[in-house]
C-alpha cells in the first residue's frame, strides 16, 4: 500500500524527500502519572521531510496544536537561569535599539510564564503576552503581566487589532517551529504592527541541526525546522521584509530574524545576504545535503545504545538530567527505558513524580543524584549543559562522570 503524498505546508509542493525518520514516538511532553503506568500511550509518526521546491524541513504528519499546548503544559521558561539571562539581555538590547519607553507597546507571542515580558514590565514599557497554555498563562498573570490565552493567527490577530492592539515590537522566541500553519501565523503579524514596528523571531537554525546532528530536536511540537532560505518567501507572502539577522548560541545555534512591513524604513543589513550565502554554501539548497542525515542519525543511535548497554553490563549505574522534550525524543528513538536509566532529575516540580512518556523513566528532584550517587549522569538538554554541569559538579566527589550524546557520545569527568 503506497503512502499518501503530502504537501509542503509553506509552498504547497508535493513532499517526496525524507530527511529524518524517527519512527513512532509519543508526544514529548505527555508525561505519565504513576497511577496510569499500566495504561497505554498514543504513539505518532515522527518523520521529517524536506520540500524540494522551497527547502522547508517539516514533519510529514502533524498532530493538533491543542495536543501540546494546554492547561497542563509542563514547560516553564523561568526554570533555566541561562534562558532568563538571555531574555534580559534581549530586552535591554531591543529597548536601546528601538528607543522603547512608556509610550511604546510590546507583544510577545508564546509568552509562556512571563519569563521575558517581566523585564519590559520592570522597565516601565507596556506589554502584552499571547499564550495558549493555561497554566503558564496563569503564572504570567500572577506576575502582573497582561496575558491573553489564545493561539496567534489571522483571526485572533484581527480581533486584537480591533481592540486597538498595535505594537512597536512583536516578538516570538522559539515559537515559529511550533506553528502548524506558517502562512497563517506569519500572515497574521501585519494586523498588529504600527507602520515602523519591528518583528523579531528566534528559532533553532537548521544549518546547525544538520552540522551538529541535533536530531533529538525533532519532536511533534516542532512542525518545522527552519532556515532563512525557506522563510524568505513566507515573509514575502505576508507583506514583511527581513532586514537584519543575528546568529545566537542558544539552543545549539539559533537565528534571530528582524522583519518589518515592506513599506517600513528600516535599512536592510548585509547580514541577510551573508546568512543566505552561508546556507547555500552549507548545501541547504541541495537535496544531497538532506539525504545523508538519516544514516548519520542512526549511527549515533547505535553508538549510544552500545555505550549504555556496556556500562550496565559492567555494573555501572546511570541517571539522567533534564526531563526535556529533546531528551524524550532521544530516549524514545534510541529505545532507552527504565531498565537502562534508573531515573531522570529535573528542577521543574510540575515534572517531578511523573514518568517520562514512552520510556516510563521516573522523574525526581535533582537531590536524588546526591542521594544515590550514579556512576554516569546523562545530560539530555545539551543546549544548557554548562549550566547543568556546574550545578551538578558535586558528582565528581564520588567519581561520577557526565555523559553527553551530542554531537557525539563522550564522557566528561
Amino acid at each position: 500500500m503506497n503512502s499518501p503524498v503530502r504537501s509542503c505546508r509553506a509552498c504547497g509542493a508535493a513532499l517526496h524527500h525524507s530527511f529524518a525518520d524517527l519512527g513512532l514516538s509519543p508526544v514529548s511532553n505527555a508525561f505519565v502519572e504513576p497511577d496510569k503506568a499500566a495504561e497505554g500511550e498514543m504513539f505518532y509518526p515522527l518523520h521529517a521531510m524536506v520540500c524540494g521546491q522551497c527547502w522547508l524541513v517539516q514533519l510529514a504528519d502533524t498532530t493538533r496544536a491543542e495536543l501540546h499546548f494546554h492547561a497542563n503544559y509542563v514547560y516553564f521558561s523561568s526554570f533555566s537561569s541561562s534562558w532568563l539571562a538571555h531574555a534580559r539581555a534581549y530586552v535591554e538590547q531591543m529597548t536601546a535599539r528601538l528607543g522603547l519607553n512608556g509610550a511604546s507597546r510590546v507583544m510577545e507571542i508564546a509568552s509562556n510564564d512571563g519569563y521575558l515580558l517581566q523585564y519590559f514590565q520592570q522597565a516601565g514599557i507596556p506589554c502584552i503576552g499571547i499564550e495558549p497554555s493555561g497554566n503558564t498563562a496563569a503564572a504570567a498573570r500572577a506576575r502582573g503581566i497582561d496575558t491573553r490565552e489564545l493561539f496567534f493567527n489571522r483571526a485572533t490577530a484581527g480581533a486584537l487589532a480591533a481592540q486597538g492592539e498595535r505594537v512597536d515590537l512583536l516578538l516570538g522566541n522559539n515559537v515559529l517551529a511550533h506553528v502548524p500553519d506558517l502562512n497563517d501565523f506569519v500572515g497574521a503579524m501585519p494586523a498588529v504592527l504600527k507602520p515602523e514596528a519591528v518583528v523579531t523571531l528566534e528559532f533553532p537554525h537548521l544549518l546547525r541541526l544538520i552540522a551538529d546532528q541535533q536530531f533529538d530536536t525533532i519532536y511533534h511540537e516542532h512542525y518545522s525546522y527552519l532556515s532563512l532560505l525557506a522563510l524568505m518567501p513566507v515573509f514575502a507572502r505576508a507583506g514583511l521584509r527581513v532586514f537584519d539577522i543575528a546568529h545566537l548560541p542558544t539552543h545549539g545555534g539559533s537565528l534571530r530574524v528582524h522583519a518589518c512591513l515592506q513599506t517600513a524604513s528600516h535599512p536592510t543589513s548585509a547580514q541577510v545576504e551573508a546568512c543566505l550565502a552561508l546556507e547555500q554554501e552549507a548545501g541547504l539548497g541541495r537535496l544531497d545535503t538532506y539525504a545523508g542525515f538519516g544514516e548519520r542519525m542512526r549511527a549515533t543511535k547505535r553508538a549510544l545504545q552500545r555505550f549504555l548497554i556496556d556500562a550496565k553490563d559492567e555494573g555501572k549505574t546511570i541517571a539522567a538530567y533534564g526531563a526535556a522534550a529533546k531528551g524524550n525524543s532521544l530516549l524514545n528513538y534510541c529505545g532507552i527505558g527504565a531498565d537502562i536509566i534508573d531515573y531522570v532529575v529535573d528542577s521543574n516540580p510540575a515534572k517531578q513524580g511523573r514518568l517520562l512518556p514512552g520510556s516510563r523513566i521516573p522523574v525526581r528532584a535533582p537531590a536524588a543524584v546526591f542521594e544515590t550517587r550514579p556512576d554516569y549522569l546523562l545530560i539530555l538538554p545539551w543546549n544548557i549543559k554548562d549550566e547543568l554541569m556546574t550545578q551538578m559538579a558535586g558528582i565528581r566527589d564520588w567519581g561520577g562522570q557526565f555523559l553527553l550524546a551530542n554531537p557525539h557520545i563522550h564522557v566528561v569527568a
